[in-house]
């Protein structure tokens, strides 16, 4: 009975991955808002009826795809971040622009994704809250190098202060994350979270098209502009 249950959840493990697969495909040639499971399911062979045994909706379908864009943007984000080795390894700028540049280096190799969880919302839909934590992996990544460096005594903080509705809602968010920061660095964390993936999405869907071609380089110059805004210490 094991061995017939394992060889099923196998099977249902392999036409999952090729659903995903097709909707992925039909992402890239169509966009998120023409997804259609139909299509799906007539790309794979298979009756409307039994696709609908995996994935019940388009919706439940377009869940399961942003959770796994999220979650392969935040591994990226975490795995070059966590390779780094020696010396390298506590220096919090270094941190920071390993965790930034997997996660341009994850765009640029997975752009319809990208713009799945980054571009436009699709009509019709609504994210549940299973997307959440996923969604989070990214800007937990970046508050990491920053909290450690905070609790190390290298963090600059901003001088200018916050208006209270600012700092209640930056103190409310480091609270619910677990995170001992001021109030301060956390609001221009969010800050710098959202300019990187406004950088990100202007080369991905083409503004810095004839003003910025040396986009690698703007880029470098960008995090460390980041950087340095949320106080990490960094060359003048």
């Amino acid at each position: 009975m094991t061995a017939i249950r394992g060889a099923r959840e196998r099977a249902r493990s392999e036409i999952t991955a090729a659903i995903k697969d097709e909707a992925r495909r039909q992402l890239a040639a169509e966009g998120a808002a023409k997804l259609s499971l139909r299509a799906v399911a007539r790309e794979l062979g298979m009756a409307s009826s039994a696709l609908y045994r995996y994935f019940p909706s388009r919706d439940d379908l377009l869940t399961a795809l942003i959770i796994d864009a999220y979650n392969a943007v935040g591994e990226a984000a975490e795995t070059a971040r966590d390779a780094l080795r020696g010396p390298r390894a506590g220096d919090p700028l270094t941190r920071w622009r390993t965790v930034c540049g997997a996660v341009r280096g994850w765009a640029l190799a997975h752009p319809h994704e990208y713009a799945l969880i980054y571009g436009s919302p699709v009509p019709g839909y609504s994210a549940p809250q299973t997307t959440t934590e996923p969604a989070a992996r990214v800007g937990l990544a970046l508050i990491g190098v920053v909290r450690d460096a905070y609790a190390a005594g290298t963090l600059k903080e901003p001088a200018e202060p916050l208006p209270d509705v600012l700092l209640g809602e930056a103190l409310a968010l480091a609270a619910e994350l677990g995170v001992e920061l001021p109030g301060a660095v956390t609001a221009r964390l969010v800050a710098a979270w959202a300019q990187l993936f406004g950088l990100l999405s202007f080369e991905l869907f083409g503004q810095f098209n004839g003003v910025i071609e040396a986009r690698t380089e703007f880029f470098d110059q960008s995090v460390l502009q980041l950087a340095r805004g949320v106080g990490l210490p960094t060359p003048r």
